[in-house]
């Protein structure tokens, strides 16, 4: 039986995005029209959305999270994160994993989202 190797120390737990695909910002876009029902702010500026990972043959893999794992919307998000990036021009197909490591923390707001929240 192998055992999977231990995370390198300094790993970082949330993969890196494919900020270089063309089609990154049209993603990033797309996800930016989802909002979490509880909160006035989208998806993406709350923090998230962990993971854009945009293949050579434009297959889209999204790793997000949620602000809880007992969010109400728990079971319906993944399904309006596809709805909101399948249509995207150029998108071949739209995978989203649900993860809860890291946790998501406040932290990880955007600027505009703090702001927004009167955080700042």
């Amino acid at each position: 039986m192998t055992q999977s190797p231990e995370p390198l120390e300094g790993a970082p737990l949330i993969a890196p995005s494919s900020t270089d695909h063309p089609l990154y910002d049209s993603v990033v876009e797309a996800c930016r029209t989802v909002y979490d029902p509880e909160i006035p702010v989208n998806i993406y500026d709350l923090g998230l959305i962990y993971t854009v990972e945009i293949s050579d043959e434009n297959s889209v893999r999204i790793a997000m999270t949620l602000t809880a794992p007992g969010c109400p919307v728990a079971g319906e998000m993944p399904g309006w994160v596809v709805d909101a990036i399948g249509p995207v021009d150029g998108v071949k197909d739209v995978d989203v994993e649900m993860v809860w490591d890291p946790p998501w923390g406040m932290d990880m707001m955007s600027d505009a989202a703090r702001l927004e929240l009167g955080f700042m």
